[in-house]
């Protein structure tokens, strides 16, 4: 047990040590420590904009509401009706894990041009929500399966139809799996760079990473290292934060979803 806790606390501090140099090298400046970094990262003309930010927090918002909604109905199906070609249809589901989505952008961004789509957030929602829900589908139907059926049961019994049963009573008992497919929609979504990069075009479109990767590009290719350290720093806080306040539903969601498959 002793040794698996050392082992646990040396993985934490490999990982953490990156994002601390960074929230350090933040505030370091050539007087002492200050917010100046920061400073320059909201002022500057390759810095973070509020349209920038507003938009992260649209994608984001965009993508986890979508792929909740998709993958909760998913999940439901797979987990509690039979109906032919299930394992099929999601094993195909699940086949979409194997594809690197980087090789198929390009089509994808010729698919929103024809539906009115391209160089929009709402499209680089929907791109976002496709990726996420092969894992998303795979969770909600372990956590809907490991729901005792005669809790459905005695609410069909009690004049409940399936959608009453899943609003009612279901959506309460698979909420750690709720907050598992939120938490990584927002972490891939808000950390997304390659996807906005390819299917937008338009400034006033950029997400906060694509704001940030533009910092290293300033004038006369001087790169201001301690505003690019700020805004790898702004853009983490929200993902800590979320991940602190979630983390025992994730924990258990996690479990109980990815463990029961």
């Amino acid at each position: 047990m002793r040794m698996s806790r050392v082992t646990g606390a040396a993985l934490a501090i490999l990982f953490l040590f990156p994002l601390a140099w960074s929230a350090y090298a933040s505030v370091r400046t050539p007087q002492g420590f200050g917010l100046e970094n920061y400073e320059r990262l909201f002022t500057s003309d390759n810095g973070i904009r509020f349209e920038h930010v507003w938009n992260s927090i649209v994608v984001s918002g965009l993508t986890v509401g979508g792929t909740l909604f998709v993958a909760t109905l998913g999940g439901y199906a797979f987990g509690r009706f039979n109906f032919p070609g299930k394992n099929a249809l999601f094993l195909l589901t699940l086949a979409i894990l194997m594809v690197p989505y980087a090789t198929i952008l390009i089509a994808l961004y010729v698919l929103l041009g024809w539906l009115g789509l391209q160089d929009s957030l709402v499209g680089l929602s929907l791109v976002l929500i496709m990726f996420q829900l092969p894992f998303s589908i795979f969770m909600m139907r372990n956590a809907f399966e490991a729901i005792p059926k005669e809790l459905e049961e005695s609410a069909l019994i009690d004049g409940c139809g399936s959608l009453a049963v899943l609003v009612r009573v279901l959506l309460h008992a698979v909420r750690p799996g709720l907050v598992t497919v939120s938490l990584f929609a927002f972490l891939t979504s808000w950390g997304e760079f390659f996807a906005p990069l390819i299917l937008l075009n338009s400034t006033d479109k950029f997400t906060m990473m694509l704001a940030v990767v533009n910092m290293r590009t300033a004038t006369f290719g001087a790169i201001d290292y301690p505003a690019l350290e700020a805004g790898v720093t702004f853009m983490a806080i929200p993902c800590l934060l979320l991940f602190v306040v979630l983390q025992r539903s994730y924990v258990r969601g996690f479990m109980s979803g990815a463990l029961r498959g």
